[in-house]
């Protein structure tokens, strides 16, 4: 009985905090419903209808934020008045991201218009959620609208596969993906670098992974289950902007984020290395993470 209370518990301890996100997540999109059906709201759900329910949403999770991370966010003044996308990396659990717009939309009143993994859509009981919050497939063409409506449009090229394969070591996992370079450029508008400093050290996968690798490539699923959700200090830092250059390619755009060469595609690869190089201790260390919770002199 000592044996399987211990078990139990350690379970519990690993995933109670990525259940209860999950959780808060489905209890918001219950309260845009319940919104929605007393007000007898039709309107676009990215419309101003729905700013005061939105508000509410951000505090919620801002509130959370502070709490439980001592969330901070640096760099805002980077962002661009009008359009721009910005390129970050993925976290197990992009837990800091939700901070990141609710934080952008209490200081800003700016939506943020996220491109999400195709199998985002396919979970139950959140079509609301995603449309009120600016959630979208992320085809070139939805983008170019976005962007075109003067909207910030943020996209992680590692997507699910960064998530759920890079680890303490940072690593960017981005492959050949250069579609947002490509759309930049079209639209003209600057690509904005982002990370969270001790996103790895607050959610973690699974060390062995071959197999779970293997399901992922086959099915496109992220059968792998995160877990951790342990209160290190989480701070998200926005670069400078890499502005649009007529005369760059996409292929030199992508290496301009990832290598340090002025290039547009590497550049944006270049310029978030260069954020998780300058603010995270790499292998990320769990405990560092922890007490930079009560470290002074980084406030």
């Amino acid at each position: 009985l000592i044996i399987a209370s211990l078990t139990i518990s350690a379970i519990l301890v690993f995933f109670i905090v990525p259940l209860t996100i999950v959780f808060f997540i489905y209890l918001t999109n219950i309260l845009l419903l319940i919104y929605q059906r007393s007000n007898e709201v039709k309107a676009d759900p990215l419309s101003e209808v729905y700013d005061s329910v939105r508000k509410t949403i951000a505090s919620f999770w801002d509130i959370y934020a502070r709490i439980w991370h001592g969330y901070e966010l640096h760099g805002v003044g980077n962002l661009p008045e009008g359009p721009g996308i910005l390129v970050y990396y993925h976290g197990a659990i992009p837990i800091d991201y939700l901070y990141f717009l609710s934080r952008l939309f209490l200081w800003k009143k700016r939506i943020c218009l996220s491109v999400a993994d195709h199998f985002v859509f396919r979970l139950p009981g959140l079509k609301l959620l995603l449309e009120v919050t600016g959630v979208i497939p992320g085809t070139r063409e939805e983008c170019l609208v976005a962007l075109k409506n003067g909207y910030l449009v943020s996209i992680s090229p590692g997507g699910v596969r960064e998530a759920l394969f890079s680890d303490e070591s940072y690593q960017l996992m981005w492959g050949n993906r250069k579609g947002f370079a490509q759309v930049a450029l079209e639209a003209k508008v600057p690509i904005i670098p982002m990370y969270t400093q001790n996103v790895r050290e607050g959610y973690r996968m699974f060390k062995e992974r071959r197999f779970f690798r293997q399901l992922y490539e086959s099915t496109r699923l992220p059968f792998t289950p995160p877990y951790g959700g342990l209160p290190v200090k989480f701070r998200t830092y926005i670069g400078k902007p890499i502005p649009y250059d007529p005369n760059i390619t996409a292929e030199e755009l992508v290496e301009k984020v990832c290598k340090g060469k002025f290039l547009f595609s590497f550049q944006t690869k270049t310029a978030v290395q260069a954020l998780i190089s300058k603010h995270q201790t790499i292998p990320g260390s769990i405990w560092k993470a922890l007490l930079e919770r009560f470290d002074k002199r980084r406030k």
